[in-house]
């Protein structure tokens, strides 16, 4: 009978223990967890049970992880502009950028006409020790031909880069050759400065051109300031234009070069992220030397970081344009699968309070995308006052204003000249058909061309050579209308372009971008801040606050 009335009450006692359990679990997770478990419950759990019932019921088969995969940037993007979803495929290259290197046969290429064009070499790399040119055309890849419709920078990169230590076989069609020779190639890691520039702009005047911050570009910056002080470099000029950003780590050690002891650099706080400050140390050996930091409306994130320390500190004065307003960071967190996102888990500022990033709407990505086209219709390329300040106003160590609401916003502002822009130049610019005939030039004379091993005999020669008109003919063939008003009063630009590319295709980096700053404005701004020894900025004179006026008759 007992037995009986037990087994009676067993199902009243089961669902009262589940009750309480509910109970108790919902408290400890609205307790210490925020209430995640109904987000769980009412978010995730929806979508997996969407993704479920897709997979057991629809209509033809499906997909599911690639759905997934078109699933996931959706949802990111609906936050903010800069929390993104990487597969795995991706992950690799969108890291050895600031990895510093990569490990591949060490060439610079571009692709003409369906074929590899092997535009420079880099030194000491694979392909330079195996005897490789620039100029050559490769046309086989480990025993099968790679030319036609199969060549992309995709495919080419996916088949020349490889594991450390691994082997491939290029086949190389050489000018002036008939024959196909073969290399076996070793790869190797190739290391990727991220500062592209180092030279002297007058007989005091150290440069250093940065394209990002890596894991190396602290080195490669103190190898770079070494070198110009053995040089004489009394003044020092920085040029992060369209340099896009990096690691923070390393923009905080620059920074931490310049700056004395316990300076604040940035600081960094989120929601669930405290706030976090980044403070020099002292240790810098350049505390002292006059600095000038060039930005321009493409310079975010890691270069705002730095511009942003240098003007809140008074450190430096900072000459160009409104940068980007990147002020967001982000958390990489890895899947299982090697898949990455990078979620925003914080926001910038910079040592006066400024919040770095510029105002945005979640999940209006192509507004945010559209706003630098937005400023240069609205005339801030050209126009100070033009510059729209959102944000509070701040002040600077000593007393100067600066601004919130995105970006930094230099202290000498120097428009963009367009008055030799016309819509003949941005065609050829745009089309490609100037990086096309540059190219072609270089190939069709590069054996004259390697007689000139400096920037400066190259570029004398060039100038003799009257390649504007020529520039004309090719595009005409292919497919741009001669309209010789518009071409004259483009003919500078025009000239300067050419030109340029020719240099970088036949010497490096450095003599390009020592080419394009001969007439450079802010590279002259920066000059006159030094000769009239204003790069520290001073604190604003105060208006006295008597009244003196005397009192006016009365009729």
């Amino acid at each position: 009978m007992s037995q009986n009335k037990n087994n009676r009450f067993l199902p009243l006692w089961l669902a009262l223990c589940v009750v309480i359990g509910v109970i108790i679990g919902t408290f400890y997770a609205n307790h210490f967890s925020g209430n995640r478990l109904n987000i769980i419950n009412s978010g995730s759990s929806r979508l997996s049970n969407l993704l479920h019932i897709i997979d057991d019921q629809y209509v033809d088969s499906v997909n599911i992880d690639e759905l997934v995969e078109k699933a996931l940037p959706e949802i990111l993007a609906e936050l903010d502009p800069h929390s993104v979803y990487i597969s795995a495929k991706d992950v690799q290259m969108a890291t050895e950028d600031l990895k510093g290197s990569f490990s591949g046969v060490g060439i610079e290429f571009t692709i003409r006409k369906d074929t590899i064009h092997v535009q420079n070499i880099i030194k000491d790399g694979p392909a330079d020790k195996a005897g490789i040119l620039a100029g050559d055309k490769i046309v086989s890849i480990d025993n099968k031909p790679f030319v036609g419709d199969i060549v992309t920078d995709e495919e080419a990169k996916h088949r020349l880069k490889g594991p450390k230590g691994s082997k491939v076989k290029i086949g190389v069609k050489r000018f002036g050759e008939k024959n196909i020779k073969y290399f076996v190639l070793t790869r190797n890691d190739i290391a990727m400065k991220s500062i592209s520039a180092t030279y002297m702009l007058n007989d005091s005047t150290g440069y250093i051109k940065i394209k990002n911050f890596g894991e190396r570009t602290y080195a490669e910056m103190l190898s770079s300031l070494q070198q110009l002080t053995l040089q004489g470099a009394d003044n020092l000029v920085i040029d992060l234009r369209d340099n896009t950003g990096g690691y923070l780590e390393s923009a905080v050690q620059m920074a931490e070069e310049f700056l004395k002891k316990d300076q604040l650099i940035v600081y960094t706080q989120g929601r669930k992220s405290p706030r976090k400050e980044y403070r020099s140390r002292g240790k810098g050996s350049y505390q002292q030397i006059p600095l000038v930091v060039l930005i321009n409306e493409s310079s975010a994130s890691a270069s705002e970081i730095f511009a942003g320390a240098m003007q809140d500190n008074d450190r430096g004065t900072i000459i160009g344009r409104r940068s980007f307003g990147k002020g967001l960071v982000q958390q990489q967190i890895q899947f299982p699968d090697g898949s990455m996102i990078r979620l925003t888990i914080a926001r910038y500022y910079s040592p006066s309070g400024r919040c770095i990033q510029k105002p945005f709407k979640p999940g209006s990505i192509a507004d945010y995308e559209q706003d630098i086209l937005t400023r240069y219709q609205h005339g801030e390329f050209f126009s100070q006052d033009s510059i729209k300040h959102t944000g509070p106003a701040y002040h600077t160590n000593n007393g100067r204003l600066v601004y919130g609401g995105g970006g930094i916003t230099p202290d000498i502002f120097v428009p963009e000249d367009t008055s030799a822009v016309t819509s003949y130049y941005k065609e050829a610019a745009i089309s490609g058909l100037i990086l096309q005939y540059a190219f072609k030039y270089t190939d069709d004379n590069r054996q004259t061309l390697n007689k000139y091993t400096e920037m400066q005999t190259l570029s004398e020669y060039l100038r003799g050579r009257n390649l504007v008109n020529d520039f004309v003919n090719y595009a005409e063939k292919n497919g741009l209308r001669r309209r010789n008003n518009l071409i004259d009063k483009s003919h500078m630009l025009l000239e300067n372009y050419i030109n340029s590319r020719i240099i970088y295709n036949m010497l490096d980096e450095q003599a390009w971008t020592q080419y394009l700053n001969r007439n450079d404005k802010m590279i002259k701004s920066a000059e006159e801040v030094f000769s009239k020894r204003e790069a520290f900025p001073k604190a604003p004179v105060k208006r006295a606050t008597t009244n003196n006026r005397k009192p006016s008759n009365k009729a």
